[in-house]
């Protein structure tokens, strides 16, 4: 069994042909999909999709590329959007200084807030982070000292360093397609060090698709890939990826029932 813990079902290439998207990865073992949401006004085709769909949940969140967008959204709308039973967790949420789509500082306000609804709330936060690692790790270490909150960092493509530093904090690291790709070789080392307890999978969907399916949309299917090459760098097999990260996901996103997935 295998679970793909960060996709987005609702984007173009994925959300014209999803019950083919999603019965492919059933058959190749994936039993759980976490449909990510990155602006408000996906969020109600974000829940409706896990809503139909029994293995299907749903975030609801704010990506940074969009926060110039949703600078006065309230945390009220957030905690109320947080509610619904499909809403297993929080983001995707973060900073990305690598192509800067907003202000920094609006970036930065919408992540503490999302942290705040995290820490009330005890829904896992989704972390977006992209060559900011050092306001991120400030930001995060700043916040758990006011009181902890569940959260991981989505398709870990960071330094060692600030891997490192997230898993001393209690954060869990998901791993993407990017880490099959030949010139991820200081990603693939670290992928290695990750405590079996703190690791997942991910696609990232429609992006990311990893080898041999590089230059394709990307689909849930292949998170199978990329468990497999995992296990490789890991050295274990598929199998025992699948049960540790499928544990990983159902004790970190607590509010997901693992009776639909059985």
């Amino acid at each position: 069994m295998l679970i793909d813990s960060h996709c987005h079902l609702n984007y173009e290439g994925l959300a014209e042909r999803q019950e083919e998207v999603l019965a492919s990865a059933r058959a190749l073992g994936v039993r759980g999909f976490l449909n990510i949401s990155t602006r408000e006004r996906e969020w109600g085709d974000v829940v409706a999709t896990a809503e139909r769909e029994g293995d299907v949940w749903a975030t609801v969140g704010i990506h940074p590329h969009e926060a110039d967008q949703h600078a006065d959204l309230g945390r009220e709308i957030l905690l109320e959007a947080s509610h619904h039973p499909k809403v297993i967790g929080l983001g995707e949420s973060g900073l990305d200084y690598y192509y800067d789509k907003s202000d920094r500082t609006v970036q930065q306000d919408l992540f503490r807030m999302h942290i705040g609804v995290a820490r009330e709330t005890g829904l896992p936060l989704v972390i977006h982070t992209r060559d900011a690692d050092q306001d991120t790790g400030d930001i995060l270490e700043d916040e758990m000292g006011k009181g902890a909150f569940p959260a991981l960092i989505h398709c870990f493509t960071a330094s060692p360093e600030f891997g490192r530093r997230v898993l001393d904090m209690g954060l869990t690291i998901s791993l993407s397609g990017i880490v099959t790709f030949k010139n991820a070789r200081d990603l693939q080392e670290f992928a290695k060090e990750i405590p079996a307890d703190r690791l997942l999978v991910e696609t990232d969907s429609p992006f990311l698709a990893p080898v041999p399916h590089r230059g394709k949309p990307g689909e849930p299917a292949f998170v199978r890939d990329t468990a497999e090459f995992v296990a490789q760098l890991r050295e274990t097999d598929v199998e025992a990826i699948g049960k540790v990260t499928t544990a990983n996901f159902f004790k970190l996103f607590t509010k997901a029932d693992e009776r639909t997935v059985a």
